[in-house]
């Protein structure tokens, strides 16, 4: 008889030693990558005393031969010391599409037609018998055989043995036949239910695969067989066969679906229906996978301008590669003849609405997708949507949350529920509304809160261990602050989960980490649990609602200055909903991203309330930096995100405010004298539609948002397709033959390194010029070199003369993906491009340093974007005239005047200070005529900037009337890549730039 035991339970040694004497069989569940060190003389066989005993721990137990051990891991790659798998025989158990195939078929057969499922069960265990009976007979035979002395046919047992073998040879045969039959006729019934279980078997992997996006994405086999069975019993009925397998299908997806979107954060659902479609739509062989993987690697054929001003040159490079396909043969030249009807088509708000021009329209679905992402790729969500929509159905798209009372139903003693949580949500609410409903509250005393932190761990255990017994109820709150407590939580609810009461529940809740590197929920604690995400409401008009929830018409009446602290109340709650929202727009929204919850707009109001109470006149200063730099400034760690944040004040609660003119965007003004159910009714009337303009952004920020969110939508697709594919059927090459080409291809154009002896031997004084130049030449001569030699050791990994290592498999992931890989990463400068585009990026600065540093002559104009540390060739400017003018360097600035001269037009440098280009404005554009910022044009998102003149002065000759101080940036990224600050001139109110998020980037 076998032994269970986990690893996680604390007797398991006591078992394991009377297994040991006994010659027992012992399986050992749920092993982590450290394996106890007390099974170490067990696992290595290190017997003493002559053979006759094993010390396990401080005892000597006797050692039974016959003793065996299992071990057993739910890590999909775990990493064990090597010593383990010399004493170990491993056997990789993971489950793969087809078995996982084959065990559903005979779930949904046992389920429909159970009749034929105990008709192929028995007759596998019959078939087996007659394997084991034929074995005895032929091992006693054959055992008889070699035992025979002399004539053996005088040995009648012998004979009738031969005889009885014989016969029973012949019945087993006939029997054999006839299952044969049998079998063929249970196969033939059970085939018809096949795509129901390939379907759900494909469902499965793609769910297992979503913790690629995110380590909270953990589903288990288990959970994922009860859901299955769940859809099946829900299935339509019908008589007809085919119809009820349709059914069948319909009904497993959609559960399967409902049940892994509940767990999803808003942002990866998307992704997870995409991945959903385009894998079913291969399986049932719908779409062409070269057609797909264009869609999802987007190549561009570089080189080559833009005909036609309707499209940048980046999607005229798309859509050159795509004519090169068959079925788009033309495009390019029928974009070029028709130009009209394509820019009509091009700049129409919601073209994935439209009908594309001429023939074009009868395209597939799939490939009007390919054309919609080379034309506008801001639309490709919506477009995304719609694609979802025609191939598996609207109500994929509908986008209900399911209700907690419905989600609720599906726990259970060993199955918790496990709250995701985001910024600004509190789901115990739920909870704590349910447990009324069914009577769990905090006074009938059988509903436990815990909120987790230092000491709490053993109050927690406390409630656990009660609850199980009586059957109560307990909330586990904040997780992720204890984390060296996580494995006894682990071990404790794997516990609990057996023999406990059947209406004891726990309810779980713990925020993500920030990183895949950061997470420590363990795996057995999320596989378990039904995962739920609760996420802030979407768009201003949600969140203005939400905001003022947080009070009462009472409130509004509390504080006797009422029109003063109504009308800034009011303006607070739309600078709450502002700041919470304008982290949608990424970096040109805030350059980090801050937790900005409810808490701070409640407390800022109590601070309020106390002030006009204290003071006769209202103190606006004092108001605006207690909320700006304390109540929310005390989140922000950026000092840019500090000035807008103090700018959204200055611009929202101001004297004004009172006169009933102030606007808090156009065409929403500040309400005046009302009592509460009338500002939710003024916001319903009032509040203009969601767009940028509420937050004081341009509309192109949403542009730009909803490009970089398809960018990584496909990006992660493209990431989660299957590795062990071919390359897509029939677009030729394999994944292995695509990465040596790209391999030899970058080994041969990676250019030699840089002979910094020989360069210094050609300067005479070493001028700061001159020192950031051997300084990038360093640098450039550190990335070369790991790029040589990492796809060297790669080449020498694919043809077999070394092992290849966790690293090598890493860089030809990346070179397959089109990603930067990271050991040439971290020695680079920041960048957001692809490989490809990267590479030729790098040539480009190679090609740059090697005509500087061929005579050390200053360019004309320097391309700020080539520097590894713009920062340095900046500060070195400062240095020559200080030195030049020996004044103190922390005394000066730099002014930056903008030419109206473009790069060509320059012949030489100036004789004082730097010409440099290469820079892009994000969020607005310079007016080259008028000399000042200006209003962004529409789908322009970062236009070029003229050549700058940069030239040292002393600080206090700088002139600040009129300007903007507009942060440099080298990615589109911000935050930490910040470099310098270039005072630009401006005839608008510098706040107007600044709630706009304009920004100079140095790559786009």
């Amino acid at each position: 008889m076998a032994q269970l035991l986990k690893a996680l339970i604390c007797s398991y040694l006591q078992t394991l030693e009377r297994a040991l004497e006994a010659g027992g069989v012992v399986l050992i569940e749920n092993l982590e990558e450290s394996v106890d060190p007390v099974l170490g003389p067990l696992l290595g066989r290190e017997v003493i005393k002559k053979g006759r005993f094993i010390k396990i721990g401080d005892r000597e137990c006797e050692y039974n031969p016959k003793f065996r051990l299992i071990l057993h891991t739910k890590l999909a790659n775990p990493h064990y010391q090597p010593e383990l798998q010399a004493q170990a025989t491993l056997i990789n158990f993971t489950v793969t599409r087809d078995g996982l195939e084959d065990q559903l078929l005979a779930a949904v057969v046992s389920m429909e037609r159970p009749d034929l499922e105990k008709l192929k069960s028995d007759l596998t265990k019959q078939q087996n018998g007659f394997k084991i009976t034929l074995k005895t007979l032929e091992d006693n035979l054959l055992s008889r055989l070699s035992s025979a002395s002399g004539n053996f046919l005088g040995d009648t047992a012998l004979v009738e043995s031969l005889e009885i073998t014989k016969q029973t040879a012949a019945e087993v045969e006939e029997k054999v036949q006839e299952a044969k039959v049998t079998e063929v006729k249970i196969n033939e019934a059970r085939e018809y239910y096949r795509p129901a279980a390939a379907r759900a078997s494909l469902l499965y992997f793609i769910m297992n695969d979503l913790s690629r996006i995110h380590p909270m994405y953990q589903f288990s086999l288990k959970a994922f067989s009860i859901v299955f069975q769940k859809a099946v019993e829900r299935a339509a009925p019908s008589e007809n066969l085919k119809e009820r397998v349709t059914n069948l299908i319909d009904s497993i997806t959609f559960s399967v679906y409902q049940y892994t979107t509940r767990g999803l954060f808003e942002c990866d659902k998307l992704t997870y229906l995409a991945q959903l479609t385009f894998q079913i739509l291969l399986m049932n062989q719908e779409v062409d996978a070269a057609e797909l993987d264009f869609l999802l690697r987007l190549p561009v054929e570089s080189g080559t301008p833009s005909p036609v001003e309707f499209l940048s040159h980046q999607a005229w490079g798309i859509i050159k590669a795509l004519s090169s396909l068959e079925q788009f043969c033309n495009l390019d030249r029928d974009i070029e003849g028709s130009s009209k009807s394509w820019k009509k088509f091009v700049e129409s708000e919601c073209p994935e609405k439209e009908k594309f021009p001429q023939e074009w329209k009868n395209k597939t679905a799939l490939q009007r997708l390919c054309m919609m992402r080379a034309m506008r790729p801001d639309r490709m969500t919506y477009a995304m949507r719609d694609f979802v929509e025609e191939k598996l159905g609207s109500k994929y798209v509908v986008g209900r949350a399911l209700d907690f009372a419905s989600s609720f139903e599906e726990s259970g003693p060993a199955t918790p529920m496990f709250f995701i949580l985001s910024p600004g949500v509190d789901p115990l609410k739920d909870v704590e509304n349910q447990g009324k409903k069914l009577g769990y509250t905090f006074n009938n005393r059988n509903f436990h809160n815990v909120s987790l932190g230092q000491g709490q761990e053993v109050v927690a255990e406390a409630a656990l261990d009660l609850a199980s017994k009586k059957g109560h109820w307990v909330i586990l709150q904040n997780i992720h602050l204890v984390a060296k407590w996580l494995s006894t939580l682990e071990k404790k609810l794997e516990e609990l989960s057996e023999d406990s009461h059947p209406e004891f529940r726990v309810f779980i809740s713990a925020e993500p980490a920030p990183s895949p590197e950061g997470h420590i929920i363990p795996q057995g604690i999320l596989e378990n649990s039904i995962k739920i995400t609760n996420e802030p409401p979407m768009g201003m008009h949600a969140n203005l609602h939400k905001a003022l929830d947080n009070f009462t018409q009472d409130t509004l009446e509390m504080c006797s200055r009422e029109t003063e602290f109504k009308s800034i109340l009011f303006a607070l709650c739309y600078f709450h909903a502002v700041v919470a929202e304008r982290r949608k727009f990424g970096p040109q929204g805030w350059n980090r991203s801050y937790p900005f919850n409810t808490g701070d707009l409640t407390i800022s109001v109590n601070v309020l309330y106390n002030f006009l109470e204290a003071n006769t006149k209202v103190p606006y200063d004092d108001l605006r930096y207690l909320f700006g730099e304390i109540m929310y400034g005390g989140h922000i760690t950026d000092d840019w995100d500090r000035r807008l944040c103090r700018t959204y004040l200055e611009e929202f609660i101001k004297p004004e405010m009172l006169e009933g003119e102030l606007y808090l965007a156009p065409g929403f003004l500040l309400p005046g004298h009302m009592d509460y159910s009338s500002y939710h009714q003024y916001i319903d009337m009032e509040l203009p539609p969601e767009s940028p303009y509420l937050y004081g952004l341009h509309p192109n920020a949403e542009i730009g948002f909803l490009t970089q969110t398809s960018e990584k939508l496909f990006r992660t697709v493209l990431e989660l397709q299957p590795r062990d594919s071919q390359a897509g059927d029939g677009i030729g090459t394999t994944r292995e033959e695509k990465v040596k080409a790209l391999l030899e291809e970058i080994l041969e154009r990676v250019t030699d390194e840089f002979n910094i002896p020989d360069l210094m031997a050609k300067v005479e004084e070493r001028t700061p010029y001159i020192v950031v130049a051997f300084q990038e030449c360093e640098r450039m001569n550190i990335l070369t070199r790991e790029i040589q030699r990492s796809l060297k050791e790669l080449q020498l990994g694919l043809k077999g003369e070394l092992t290849m290592t966790s690293d090598m498999e890493n860089l030809q992931n990346a070179l397959f993906l089109d990603t930067v890989p990271e050991s040439w990463a971290g020695r680079a400068y920041p960048s957001t491009a692809g490989l490809a585009v990267w590479f030729l990026d790098l040539l480009n600065r190679v090609k740059e340093l090697e005509t500087w540093t061929t005579d050390f002559t200053m360019p004309s104009t320097v391309w700020l974007t080539g520097f590894f540390n713009p920062q340095s060739f900046l500060t070195a400017i400062m240095q020559s005239m200080a030195r030049k003018n020996e004044w103190p360097l922390d005394q000066m600035a730099l002014q930056c005047d903008v030419t109206k001269k473009n790069r060509e037009e320059l012949r030489s440098p100036p004789r004082e200070g730097v010409y440099v280009h290469g820079l892009f404005m994000e969020g607005a554009r310079w007016d080259t005529q008028a000399g000042v910022i200006a209003e962004a044009r529409l789908k322009d998102l970062t236009p070029a900037m003229p050549v700058m003149f940069l030239k040292a002065i002393s600080a206090d000759k700088q002139d600040c009337r009129s300007v903007y101080s507009c942060p440099v940036y080298k990615t589109c990224q911000r935050g930490p890549t910040y470099i310098w600050t270039f005072n630009l001139k401006t005839k608008e109110n510098p706040s107007k730039w600044v709630l706009a998020g304009v920004a100079l980037l140095l790559q786009i």
